[in-house]
């Protein structure tokens, strides 16, 4: 009797346990399939925010760190807004895609992650900062208010996702700290007080600009802390990947438009609860372009092998501990505002070296930073002060050929390029970089020249119509407005 009934009850047990996996496979349908969630910054140097040992306030974001996976080595294709942006959307590096300078728009014919994820069943949106064309290639939900995101807009579609059960795909993306720095609370962070990087040259004006700056750190964190409780209002925390980056380096000098670390390293944190181990700090060298293979991949699908990126699942879920070899980065100035008629750079890191080639070194490297007031007061100060005209003189002069033990020197200062002990290190990463400008078509100085054929001022006319009949996001005149300093 007893052996009758415990046959009955692990049978049963057996059945629930079907049902159970039936209902969580199946069942349910498109709510099992998770939610995706990307919240990005613009123009913030992943050093700068709390968690990654900054001066930043940033609650909302060190608290995300402790309840997910913080990468300490992630890196974008290009230091610069738009690159950056069709580099995430597309999974493809920029020259490969077309969207290499600046105000860029990708080749006809290329996919983007709304292509990927629809026929898996998602709702795909962006609400915020585009700067992404032509509208054929990003149909995307859109929505935004003064190239930020909307988040009563953003609610509106995570509810209708819920009451319908469709899992959704959601960009969120920030205009700060992209500067002019005038939002947050300055008056937290003395500015006598700060610690300013090695690199800086300490003057008034560096110091109450970066007040500022980190001001708007602590205000993009405060956006993260909204989509954090809106996941948390609709109980779909648990079924969702959500991400949380920084872009490329601040406007400062030395960081965006430079294919330095502080460029075109980024902050990446990942949460999915019972999925990533929480408290968790991983090395691996990962990239931007990963996270659409990754989507397709967590979503059910299988990445095309026209994908540059490669999923990052066996990361996040801890059964690798390696990703990549090497990560690249590309920086066109041709195009930008104020940016050096020609001077075009191309880097590639490994774990412990990063080689960058400048093609033209004989040219003055400037853009958009050299022109402010920041540097203006470097320019000043380097008349009577040695290092702030050495620093002064590193940002718009560069050799041809850098090499950097990044392990010892975190921010590039010591150039082993000419030291005959690593001259086996810089061919084996210069070999590897040629290599990979040949699989992407990148042709050295002739792609900088064509640079200008690639700026959406230049798209095609089919492209041109497609974008004008759009419908622009809430704000659309500050949208353009902004879109111009850019």
């Amino acid at each position: 009797m007893k052996d009758i009934k415990r046959r009955d009850f692990l049978k049963m047990a057996a059945i629930g346990a079907l049902s159970s996996i039936s209902r969580a496979s199946f069942g349910a349908g498109k709510t099992k399939k998770p939610n995706f969630v990307l919240i990005i910054a613009d123009d913030c140097t992943f050093r700068d925010i709390g968690c990654y040992g900054g001066q930043a306030f940033t609650p909302n974001i060190d608290k995300l760190a402790s309840e997910g996976m913080l990468f300490t080595q992630c890196f974008q294709a290009a230091p610069m807004c738009s690159p950056t942006r069709h580099n995430i959307y597309t999974g493809l590096y920029p020259v490969k895609s077309g969207a290499y300078p600046n105000h860029t728009f990708a080749k006809e014919g290329t996919k983007s992650v709304v292509h990927y994820l629809k026929p898996l069943g998602y709702r795909v949106a962006l609400s915020g900062k585009r700067h992404i064309k032509p509208e054929e290639i990003f149909p995307f939900e859109y929505s935004g208010k003064g190239n930020n995101p909307d988040f009563a807009a953003i609610e509106k579609f995570i509810g209708e996702c819920k009451e319908s059960e469709t899992p959704f795909c959601l960009f969120a993306c920030s205009n700060e700290p992209h500067s002019p720095w005038n939002k947050g609370d300055a008056s937290r962070y003395d500015a006598a007080k700060l610690k300013l990087p090695p690199y800086f040259v300490d003057t008034k004006e560096t110091r109450e600009n970066m007040t500022r700056y980190l001001a708007e750190i602590t205000y993009y964190d405060g956006q993260v802390g909204q989509a954090l409780a809106l996941l948390d209002k609709y109980n779909i925390s648990d079924n969702t990947l959500l991400i949380v980056v920084s872009e490329q380096g601040s406007s400062f000098p030395f960081g965006k438009w430079t294919c330095y670390d502080t460029g075109l390293q980024s902050a990446f944190i990942a949460r999915w609860p019972g999925k990533i181990k929480p408290g968790t700090v991983n090395n691996a060298l990962i990239e931007y372009l990963d996270v659409l293979p990754t989507y397709i991949e967590a979503a059910g699908g299988t990445p095309p092998s026209v994908l540059d990126g490669k999923s990052l699942l066996p990361v996040l879920f801890g059964k690798a501990k390696e990703h990549k070899k090497y990560v690249f980065g590309e920086m066109t100035t041709r195009g930008i505002i104020n940016g050096s008629e020609h001077y075009g750079i191309r880097s590639i890191r490994s774990s412990r070296f990063k080689y960058v080639w400048n093609f033209t070194p004989d040219t003055k490297f400037q853009n958009a930073c050299t022109k402010s007031i920041t540097f203006k007061s470097w320019q000043e100060k380097a008349a009577s002060d040695t290092d702030a005209a050495d620093k002064v003189r590193r940002y718009e002069h560069r050799p041809m050929e850098e090499l950097y033990d990044i392990t010892k020197d975190q921010y590039e200062w010591n150039n082993l390029a000419d030291d005959p002990k690593y001259a086996r290190v810089k061919a084996e990463l210069r070999k590897h970089l040629l290599e990979w400008m040949e699989a992407m078509g990148d042709k050295g100085q002739q792609t900088e020249l064509e640079a200008l054929e690639h700026q959406a001022r230049n798209m095609p006319k089919k492209s041109k119509q497609s974008a004008a009949k759009s419908k622009p996001a809430p704000g659309n005149r500050k949208n353009r407005q902004r879109k111009k300093r850019e």
